[in-house]
């Protein structure tokens, strides 16, 4: 019996240092993932087309961002189903921090939307950092009869369902910008969803569609070319990027905004070490007084936040646009 009780305790006893051991190897190897990230590859996902706004952007973080990782950092263009497509890639990759998503307003808009997700926006991502606001710019063929939003709103009352305006996608800043300004101006503009920005642009500068809200950065060399006219900006001040160019809401729709922005999110799951060094990393880019030039002349406002700010940040985006698709009879439409 005396044996017995002994074996027991002996038994036990390896159980106990075994778990200990156990918790020991899990504790350690937990810093050392950290420590030793990247150990390959960053995929640095953007789920618009090559050449939009978006894309502009991450081509002028991800050198430096190589550089202070020193590794080599990829951007993958993933456009489509305004950037669920892309979102849905990143939300399925593991969560060791090698793969970012770089995301766009309609990160919060499609959830707004009652879009069907194939991933859940808040508890299947991380955020990183808001990385850059922008307000989106409406232009107009010039064989359109308006040069401004007062002349556009007065040509468009009594034509309901005959004027269309182009966008990046469904659900998007763009499209948004223009269901806000039907809702509050009274107009009906017919939306004509594109795959990203470029074919919108493309097609607005061919005429095939009267107007269209775009990002400036790629706008704003057409309007200076005269190709395209540029009525008014959508955030709630002028642009320092088109300081001539008012906004809608001093342009007879008080109270109108509708900003574009970027962020930077990763996979939930991602060891908060790794999170906190990209955040640490992309805010010190950002910052960086050659990269802040660079966006401001692309018509960004370089911001830089903490995670937990991003994420506090989304959450509100998401409620205020649930707000405007429901007004505007979208919301699970």
């Amino acid at each position: 019996m005396g044996k017995s009780r002994q074996a027991a305790r002996h038994h036990a006893g390896i159980a106990v240092a075994g778990a200990f051991i156990a918790a020991l190897a899990i504790a350690v190897a937990q810093p050392a993932t950290a420590q030793s990230y990247p150990a390959r590859t960053v995929r640095y996902i953007v789920p618009q087309a090559p050449g939009g706004s978006s894309d502009t952007l991450a081509r002028v973080i991800t050198p430096r961002l190589a550089s202070a990782l020193n590794q080599q950092v990829i951007v993958d263009n993933r456009p489509g189903a305004t950037g669920i497509i892309g979102a849905e890639i990143a939300a399925k990759a593991p969560a060791d921090g090698h793969t970012l998503l770089q995301v766009a307003t309609s990160h919060a808009t499609n959830p707004a939307m009652g879009v069907k997700l194939p991933y859940d926006t808040l508890r299947d991502f991380a955020p990183v950092t808001l990385i850059s606001q922008q307000p989106n710019i409406w232009l107009v063929h010039p064989s359109l009869p308006a040069r401004t939003i007062r002349e556009l709103i007065a040509f468009a009352k009594p034509r309901p369902g005959e004027i269309d305006f182009a966008s990046s996608g469904t659900g998007g800043s763009q499209h948004l910008a223009g269901e806000l300004l039907n809702v509050m101006a009274g107009i009906k503009l017919v939306h004509i969803p594109y795959k990203g920005s470029p074919p919108a642009l493309t097609d607005t500068l061919a005429g095939r569609v009267a107007l269209m809200s775009s990002t400036m950065a790629p706008a704003m060399p057409h309007v200076r070319a005269g190709k395209l006219i540029a009525l008014a900006v959508t955030s709630a001040k002028r642009s320092p990027a088109a300081p001539q160019v008012p906004t809608v809401a001093e342009s007879g729709v008080p109270g109108y905004e509708a900003i574009a922005w970027q962020g930077l999110v990763v996979r939930a799951g991602v060891p908060a070490e790794i999170i906190e060094r990209l955040n640490r990393e992309v805010v010190r880019i950002i910052g960086l007084p050659e990269v802040r030039r660079a966006l401001v002349d692309q018509g960004y406002e370089p911001v830089a936040s903490a995670a937990s700010e991003f994420g506090r940040f989304t959450e509100s985006e998401i409620a205020k646009w649930t707000k405007v698709t429901t007004a505007a009879g979208l919301r699970g439409a």
